[in-house]
């Protein structure tokens, strides 16, 4: 079974993501081709997770572009699956080529496939309240696959580059500059391992100072509920949440948030969720792991000393 990767190019390397992508296709026995756009450092770290060859577009092109392409090297390449991850370029590119390879897409996948009878994936429904079990009888098929999901397995090895230069017409949009949206800790918020996100309990952006500092003495991103980004306190780019960005890190700390269900929506993926509130009946309690009733203001400085003391025992 041949599978083509979408890997999304960051710096030269590949995303987080995208080597969580190039992992579920190696875990399927599948041989790997990867994909990628723009200027690449070696194999951009896709052959130690299994991909075989990586192929390389250069140019800084938009979503359509980067479909038109991609959708030219599936065919091309008769490869029985393409995989990507469920991010937002990935749900920029593939469903536009699905359209044009009349191939069948199931998106947020969350579990390796079953090819016993056809294809038969797994995928969270009604915001990850629910998995679903979805089937595709396509000959060819698209996955997208769910961030923190799968995780990134490193096999060894490096993948031959091979340089394509296929059309890339039928794009009227010029990309002028392209401007990551990073964290405290310098990566994108989808692939932090530790989050800290704060809300209206802050009072005013200027006490979040301390939220940073927790922040760097974890070595997490920073985030936000959207009423602060859309009161201006922090960047929109930090709101998590169903209308920001989804995340799914091994920890959340959430402090002076409620715990609306739009923003459970974002980021009840977390595998740990730790809660601090005032309010000892907050909603978000109900969704923790570990909730603290008491004063941010209180709370907050004592988990920064106490960090602060486990990095010197390191």
């Amino acid at each position: 079974m041949k599978v083509l990767v979408f890997v999304e190019n960051n710096g030269g390397k590949s995303t987080k993501a995208g080597l969580e992508a190039v992992s579920y296709a190696k875990a399927l026995g599948a041989e790997v081709t990867a994909i990628m756009f723009g200027e690449v450092a070696g194999d951009a770290g896709v052959g130690e997770c299994g991909a075989g060859e990586l192929k390389v577009q250069s140019g800084n092109l938009d979503s359509r572009a980067i479909a038109n392409i991609v959708a030219q090297e599936f065919t091309a390449g008769n490869y029985s699956y393409l995989i990507a991850s469920h991010d937002n370029l990935g749900k920029e590119v593939m469903p536009r080529v699905a359209i044009k390879n009349n191939c069948s897409l199931i998106s947020g996948v969350t579990a390796l496939a079953d090819f016993s009878n056809g294809c038969v994936v797994k995928r969270n429904v009604f915001s990850g309240k629910a998995i679903a079990e979805v089937s595709s009888k396509s000959t060819s098929s698209i996955l997208t696959v769910l961030p923190n999901s799968f995780g990134v397995k490193k096999i060894g090895g490096t993948a031959q580059v091979a340089a394509l230069s296929l059309s890339a017409s039928g794009s009227e949009v010029e990309l002028v500059e392209i401007k990551g949206n990073h964290g405290d800790a310098g990566i994108p918020l989808p692939e932090a391992d530790i989050v800290v996100s704060a809300g209206r309990g802050m009072k005013g952006p200027e006490n979040w100072g301390g939220v940073e500092e927790l922040a760097k003495e974890l070595g997490a991103a920073t985030a936000c509920s959207r009423p602060v980004s859309d009161i201006g306190w922090r960047p929109h780019h930090e709101h998590v949440g169903q209308t920001g960005i989804a995340i799914r890190p091994n920890l959340y700390i959430a402090i002076g948030i409620s715990g609306a269900i739009q923003h459970l929506a974002g980021v009840n993926g977390s595998k740990v969720i730790v809660v601090i509130n005032k309010d000892p009946e907050a909603p978000f309690f109900k969704a923790a792991d570990y909730g603290i009733v008491g004063d941010a203001f209180e709370v907050l400085p004592k988990l920064i000393e106490a960090a602060k003391q486990f990095n010197a025992n390191k």
